[in-house]
């Protein structure tokens, strides 16, 4: 027999994640404050990108680029804006103390927020199934930051791993821009919201690739390659997001981005900066069945949304 003493110090060995460095617990409440800017960015931003279209009489087919310009002198887009720096100051600042895959998922708290807030100026009130959606994503990656609070790790990532990375977005860059021009007549709100999460899951990974880094005093020509890198696909994921926002209602968008941005990022994580070298087979599992359902979440809010799913003329926005 095993003595109880000898099980339990295995066990806690396990552990690693918080119980070897108590400072990941700082990166949670800078992620959720990021959250909240997200939440109310998106929801300025979403209004923003509704009045240019409603102004310039073009509402399919992407935004042209007379409306991304014109987008700059919208108010309540630029303080959206402004609020979506605020939250990437967050993100990175939570990026900075704790790993990518225990930060990134706890984005899923805007869905909340950002669900309150479209109810409220959409006066769409969410339906059963739109509310069963949303628990499935917030639950989904609840269960996901549970675990990877228990056994993730900060890991150095070397100059192979860093190409891997940017060889992977540059094909998935490249995989997007072709289909968007294939379909950008009639792509749906879904088709937009699964670019901007997946190149944006890339972005996140890159930003904590280089603050780890600058923090370890490796600045060199590959960390400035990932700097140019994540500009671009920043840049790339913001466009999918404007015309997310022209095509869909708010809260869809950021359902899309709180569980496929993360998504991505942990599977980068896991895979490619080992960053869950130490966990179990059971708490990979626990993974795999967490993103399904916060993945079916998001599909099943693309489908029963009640800005989507209407019945009868919706109710006229409040737009300012």
């Amino acid at each position: 027999m095993i003595p109880l003493d000898v099980s339990l110090t295995d066990g806690i060995d396990q552990l690693v994640g918080v119980f070897r460095d108590p400072r990941i617990l700082l990166g949670i409440p800078l992620a959720l404050l990021g959250a909240v800017f997200m939440s109310f960015g998106a929801q300025y931003q979403h209004r923003g990108v509704q009045k240019v279209e409603r102004l310039s009489g073009k509402t399919t087919g992407g935004l042209s680029r007379s409306q991304v310009t014109s987008l700059l002198t919208r108010p309540s887009w630029v303080a959206g804006t402004i609020m979506l720096g605020l939250a990437i100051v967050c993100q990175l600042a939570a990026l900075s103390v704790a790993p990518l895959i225990l930060v990134q998922p706890l984005g899923a708290i805007a869905l909340v927020i950002t669900t309150v807030l479209n109810a409220r100026v959409s006066r769409h009130k969410p339906t059963r199934q739109s509310l069963i959606a949303i628990a499935a994503c917030v639950g989904g990656i609840f269960i996901f930051v549970t675990i990877a609070a228990l056994f993730a790790t900060e890991q150095i990532v070397t100059s192979r791993e860093l190409l891997i990375i940017l060889g992977i977005l540059a094909v998935v860059v490249v995989v997007f821009a072709v289909f968007w021009l294939v379909v950008r007549r009639r792509a749906q709100a879904l088709f937009y919201i699964m670019a901007a999460g997946v190149i944006y899951g890339f972005v996140a990974t890159l930003a904590k690739v280089i603050i780890s880094r600058i923090q370890a005093g490796n600045f060199e020509w590959l960390t400035l390659l990932c700097v140019v890198a994540l500009l671009g696909a920043v840049a790339v994921g913001a466009y999918f997001v404007q015309t997310a926002y022209s095509v869909g209602p708010p809260d869809l968008v950021i359902a899309g981005l709180t569980v496929i941005d993360p998504i991505v990022a942990v599977l980068i994580g896991l895979s490619v900066l080992g960053e869950a070298s130490t966990a179990p087979v059971w708490a990979l599992i626990g993974f795999a069945i967490a993103g399904a359902i916060a993945t079916w979440g998001v599909i099943q809010l693309t489908r029963h949304h009640p800005q989507l799913t209407a019945d009868g003329k919706p109710k006229k926005p409040r737009v300012h």
